[in-house]
Formats: C-alpha cells, structure tokens, sequence
C-alpha cells in the first residue's frame, strides 16, 4: 500500500493524482449536502425500520432530513429490480442484458429513470412523516421534488467520480456517507467507556475502549479475508496447445460470498417493512404486536431476520452464477473439470460447491448483520455505537475495488512506459 501511495504522488502520475483530488472533492461536496436541511422538516425520533439502513448509507442525512436524505438508495433499490426482471422475466430487458456494451449502457439508462421514479415516490411518502405542523398537498409535493432532485444530483456526482475520478462513483459515495459517521461513533464509546471518576475508573474505561478498538478492527480484518477467499474449480481445454509441461492449468473462480450485501438488502427491507407501516399507520395494538415479534430486538424478528438473510445470499448468488448456464458456457468454449464429465454432471458439480460456499458466506453475512443488534442487546452503549454491521461490510468491499483499480491503473501506465522505452 505504501508502494502504491509513493507511486501516486510520484511527478510521473500527475493524471492519477487529479483524478484522486478529484474524487475527494466530489465527496466533500457529497458530505457538505447532507447537512442543508430540507426547509419546513424535522429530526427523525424514533426507530423506523428500514430507514435506519437509508440514514446508514447516506452518512445520517436522512436522521436530520437533508436535501440528500434519500441518498443511492432509491438507484440501488431500481437496480436490484430491472436485474432479476432481466432473468427472462421482461424478454426486452433480458435481450437487452445479451447486447454487450450497448445493451449495458440502455439498462443503465432505464435503471436510472425507475430509481429517480421511486426517489419521487419514497421522498413524498417521507414526506408526511417529517414535515411540521398541518401542511398542504402542495407543501409534500415541494418536498417530494426537492428529495428526488438530490438523489438525481448525487447520482450525477457518482458519474462524474465514474467518469472523471477513481473507482465507482455511487460505491464511493455509500462509503463517504458510512465513513462519515464513524467519528462521531468512536467519539461516543470514548466517551462512554472511559468516564471520569478516579484513576482505577478511567483506566478500566481505557481497557475497555481499546478491547471495543481491536474488537473492530478485527472484524474489519475478518471481512477482508473472507471478501477476498474464493474456491477454485480447475478448468482444462481440450483446444489449447501443449506447453513444456503439459497443459495450461486454467480455474473459475468463486467468492465464498458471492452475493455481497444484497441478501441484507433484502432481508432488512422485508423485515422491516411492518415498523415502517406503524410509524404511519399508528395503532397501538399493532405497534405493540410489531415490537413484541417482529422488532430486530425480539427473538422472533432477529431469527427470522437472520432466516431471511440466508435465504437471499442462496437465491441471489444462485440467480447470478447459474451452474446450468455456466456448464453450458463452459462446454461451448471447450473447457471441462477434469474428472466430471461436461453436461449435467459439471451442472451438479457447480451447484454442489456453490452450495457450500453459499453455507459459509451466509454464515458469514449473518454473523456481521447480527453482531450489531447482539452487541446494542447486551451492552448499555446507545445504538449508535455498534461493531460489525452491513455498513462496515461496505466500506470494506468499495474500499478493497478501489484499491485494486488504481493498483491496476499504476501497473498499466508503468506497463505502457516501460515498452515505450524498448
């Protein structure tokens, strides 16, 4: 990493250096917008569910009701829809999806317009439950419009990181908003760790914030290395030419997690859809019914959460890597497992291993989602203060592509000079 950093403020990387001011320019004006307050609006009071995620995502602008209080959410929630409407669900998307680099660029345009659509319709819902006072149609409309044009504008700013910076422009911005809390939070534990009192206090205080310090960066450590693990299936060629030593050895990789923080995604929208109808429907029955079994606090919720979320990394990493269509691929460009026959046998194959990593990978998504709500349970720490989490695992995985990209972007460029120099 150190290498990489000389490399970049090297005189020869002028380019790469602009691009990285570039990008942290960008975020600045990203991190100054979440705290313009949407006019007419109040503070968030309670626990609403899903929203919780958003406000995560988006750096806590959505907690104090900011121009960007909606933030990517509404772009990746389209995201995830046109693509599984894509698996054969909607034929014109799915063709679409079979055009290379011209097809992309189409359902990149088509994502865009649904996730500016339900921007609109999320931002007028919003809308009821944070403006003051008696307000008029017009007034949820004025909110509704102002909300949608943040998430445009910051989709806007994801371009031009995209395009004009380093790494993926909405990835960067999700993890600008995560990062931003982090302060604030360590503030916090310090602050409610190490109390003041007399000397025997503050030191047990001390050794508990630096055990709450390793605890984390552990987890962080964790994350890495299963992000990062894959399974290697071997593939041989009957096409390839021979080499001193026999056949090249080729491998398809697969990630222990393949699904990343989708099936979280998904879990947490589901189960908390019921407190997020309470919040505006307010009845007390139903409100108490919600808490007692369906809150992340209850045993019920946080197991059927946790459920859920094992559910989804199975079907969002069996809808992405489909083993009949990757045996198909496979036999098509003469590639085979050695000792598994090509057909239905290398389909079974896939499918067994994949169903294995996905055992470890789910493990591993519900014990970082979990670990928030277990360590909120059973410490007097206040709920911002917390270890793990799917923000954590976010932060993680955009910050490791990143690196890669512009490891990748220095090794090419030296690449390039060095035949230039032949």
């Amino acid at each position: 990493m150190f290498a990489t950093m000389k490399q970049i403020l090297s005189p020869k990387n002028k380019d790469i250096k602009g691009r990285l001011i570039f990008t942290l320019v960008v975020l600045v004006v990203f991190i100054v917008g979440t705290s313009i307050r949407v006019p007419g609006t109040r503070d968030i009071t309670s626990n609403i569910g899903f929203l919780e995620l958003i406000n995560a995502m988006g750096g806590g602008a959505l907690e104090q009701f900011s121009i960007f209080a909606l933030g990517v959410m509404p772009y990746i929630t389209a995201s995830i829809i046109i693509q599984l409407l894509q698996m054969d669900v909607v034929p014109y998307l799915a063709e679409l999806s079979k055009q290379g680099n011209t097809g992309r660029q189409k359902i990149n345009q088509i994502t865009r317009y649904v996730g500016i659509f339900l921007a609109f319709i999320q931002g007028y819902v919003f809308s009821f439950a944070f403006m003051e006072g008696n307000n008029l149609a017009i007034d949820y409309m004025r909110v509704a419009i102002i909300l949608t044009a943040g998430t445009a504008f910051v989709l806007w700013l994801g371009d031009q990181i995209t395009q004009k910076g380093i790494g993926n422009g909405v990835s960067l911005i999700i993890m600008a908003g995560i990062i931003r809390t982090l302060p604030t939070m360590f503030g916090e534990a310090y602050g409610q760790l190490v109390t003041t009192g007399n000397i025997q206090e503050v030191f047990i205080g001390g050794i508990s914030f630096a055990i709450f310090m390793l605890i984390y960066f552990a987890i962080i450590i964790g994350i890495i290395f299963v992000q990062e693990a894959d399974r290697r299936i071997p593939i041989q060629y009957s096409n390839r030419t021979l080499g001193a030593y026999g056949k090249e050895q080729n491998y398809m990789p697969i990630k222990i997690n393949s699904a990343g923080v989708i099936p979280v995604i998904f879990a947490s929208t589901i189960v908390s859809i019921p407190a997020t109808i309470v919040q505006f429907v307010r009845n007390d029955n139903l409100t108490l019914f919600v808490q007692k079994y369906l809150d992340y606090g209850s045993i019920t919720g946080f197991s059927l959460y946790l459920l859920l979320i094992l559910f989804f990394a199975y079907f969002y990493t069996f809808l992405q890597l489909n083993p009949e269509e990757l045996s198909k691929n496979l036999k098509e460009q003469g590639g085979y497992i050695p000792g598994i026959r090509p057909g239905k046998e290398t389909s079974t194959y896939i499918k067994q291993v994949l169903s294995r990593l996905t055992i470890v990978g789910g493990t591993f998504l519900m014990i970082i989602a979990g670990l928030p709500i277990l360590f909120t349970g059973f410490t007097n720490l206040p709920t911002s203060v917390t270890i793990g989490g799917t923000g954590l695992l976010i932060v993680v995985g955009v910050a490791l592509e990143t690196y890669k990209q512009l490891e990748s972007s220095l090794v090419s460029r030296t690449y390039k000079r060095g035949n230039r120099g032949l």
